[in-house]
């Protein structure tokens, strides 16, 4: 037995599986030439972070666009970060918006797929057996340091200018022998394993990011550490094992992550595994005092995708929204495309921001309205109602007091060649339709300034004595019309404009003031189909307390 392999079996030595072991047990995935296997690998840390769901999307698109696979994995070999919650907080946040999992974890609790388990806590014997391989090949060692004697040489090398780390002399285990390591173990020492790094600074690493082209960076010199004291391994070793076990062909995740890339490229080739595609994404951006600045948790709400779910936006809308900043030829394919779910969109990573897209809440509103303007009223309905039992119960409460008249009144104005787009997200939804509603009416019958209230008076009362809530919208503005010339005012706008010293106004101004009286606005959706929604006896109702009000 060689010191190396002596060495591997005094560090590791309930390891007893070789790799082939593992490669035989995640064979190469039967796909399509071309097929991308993407994932997303969060840590359980916290709430689902608006980068997250970015980058899940654009891991997503890109599988679905090649007929790949996409899977989740957790990356919890930090223990200490940790949050209660936190792989259901993810996992169940992409949910929420829809991003479709072929393998991983698929809930807060449940998992699927062939090349799993998809936690990387769970899969410490797999680390562990390619540790000790590489043991044995003499690409890894040993290293007893505390952490106050690595502190103290990152103090010595600040002093003397020179680039912080483990490597060259800094590096002082990097040749110990068998009986040193054994001499330590024995004494109950405590260590880590680190890799023996083959790299020199002077080196050059190059490779083609998919995003941002080509890069150039030093080779890697460090011997950074693979397995932590408790066996554990660190995120660099983890992510090449599972990206490799796993046959991910394209690692598409966050810009901060360039850095360590010479660290990557060196570990798949030293593990013998072939190096996979790069595609580093870049952050979000906010617009702060004419500077970008990356989207902060700090400081943004929007940072959390929980916000978009407080605020009742549309899943479907948050997800086109992202699509737009995701790839600059998107909004072509939706204008050619009206019609077609986003998932059928040709998605090509060189058409993605290479130094970061700006979030713009303006231009996600107007991507929500015409998301939810192209839905039915009974989906609007039932979406609303849904949002409402977990964020608003006293307009709950109203909603499903009465269902099919909830329905009717989110669908006037809906499912025609052209809707409105008056609703963005759900909170706005309350407001919307308040008039609706008796406990939320709360009218404002302030008059346009050209009409007076004996007008408005006069012409409600006529009013009163003719509306027939089975007429047509045309019968209903003829109504209309045939009252104006005995109150002073033209049928015809035209005429009106014609010689407007001859009269009050015309039938436009009539509507208005019975848009007031019904609704307490001046702006609402076809008021013939509020009316015949409200019905005649609460038009005819609001109708008299606008009379009281006005006289």
């Amino acid at each position: 037995m060689t010191n190396n392999e002596k060495m591997a079996e005094l560090l590791l030595p309930s390891i007893d599986k070789k790799p082939e072991y593992y490669e035989a047990l995640y064979p190469e995935r039967n796909l399509k030439e071309g097929a991308k296997v993407t994932r997303v690998a969060p840590s359980p840390t916290g709430y689902l972070h608006i980068g997250t769901l970015f980058t899940s999307l654009v891991n997503r698109i890109a599988a679905t666009s090649s007929d790949g696979i996409f899977f989740t994995r957790i990356e919890d070999t930090d223990k200490k970060r940790e949050v209660e919650g936190g792989i259901e907080n993810i996992i169940d946040g992409l949910g929420r918006f829809n991003i479709a999992i072929d393998e991983g974890f698929i809930s807060g609790k449940e998992e699927k797929g062939n090349y799993g388990p998809y936690q990387q806590s769970k899969r410490a014997e797999i680390y562990q057996t390619y540790v000790k391989e590489l043991i044995r090949q003499g690409y890894a060692y040993p290293c007893f340091c505390t952490a106050e004697e690595l502190e103290k040489v990152r103090e010595l090398q600040e002093k003397d200018n020179i680039r912080t780390g483990y490597h060259g002399k800094w590096a002082v285990h990097r040749d110990i022998t068998f009986e040193e390591a054994k001499a330590n173990i024995d004494k109950g020492m405590p260590f880590v394993i680190r890799l023996k790094s083959p790299g020199n600074e002077e080196n050059k690493v190059v490779f083609e990011d998919m995003i941002k082209g080509k890069i150039e960076m030093p080779e890697n010199d460090e011997d950074f550490v693979l397995l932590k004291s408790d066996g554990i391994p660190t995120y660099h070793f983890a992510h090449a094992i599972d990206d490799h076990l796993m046959h991910t062909t394209h690692v598409m995740r966050g810009d901060e992550w360039i850095s360590s890339v010479p660290k990557h490229i060196q570990l798949f080739r030293i593990l013998g595994f072939k190096v996979p595609k790069f595609a580093h994404v870049s952050p979000i951006m906010k617009l702060e005092n004419g500077a970008k600045r990356k989207i902060s948790k700090r400081k943004d709400p929007e940072a959390a995708v929980h916000f978009f779910i407080e605020e009742g936006y549309d899943a479907l809308s948050v997800v086109e929204y992202l699509m737009t900043i995701a790839a600059s030829d998107f909004e072509d394919f939706r204008r050619a495309n009206p019609d077609k779910p986003y998932t059928e969109f040709k998605f090509n990573l060189k058409k993605m921001s290479v130094s970061g897209a700006l979030f713009d809440q303006n231009k996600l509103i107007d991507v929500s309205k015409n998301v939810v303007s192209k839905m039915s009223g009974e989906t609007v309905s039932q979406k609303i109602i849904a949002w409402a039992k977990e964020y608003d119960g006293g307009f709950y409460d109203l909603l499903i007091k009465d269902l099919d008249f909830t329905k009717a009144v989110f669908s006037i104005d809906r499912d025609c060649a052209k809707p409105r787009k008056d609703i963005s997200k759900w909170k706005d939804a309350k407001d919307y339709v308040s008039y609706f509603f008796e406990p939320l009416f709360n009218p404002d019958y302030n008059l346009p300034e050209n009409l007076n209230s004996s007008d408005a008076v006069a012409f409600l009362k006529a009013y009163k004595e003719i509306y027939d809530e089975t007429d047509t919208k045309e019968e209903w503005f003829n109504k209309i019309k045939g009252l104006c010339d005995a109150l002073g005012f033209a049928a015809e706008t035209k005429v009106y404009k014609a010689n407007p010293e001859l009269y009050k106004g015309h039938a436009g101004d009539l509507s208005t003031v019975l848009r007031i009286a019904v609704t307490g606005r001046r702006n609402t959706p076809d008021l013939c189909s509020i009316m015949q929604v409200m019905g005649k006896d609460k038009c005819m109702e609001r109708i008299d307390k606008a009379i009281s009000a006005f006289a």
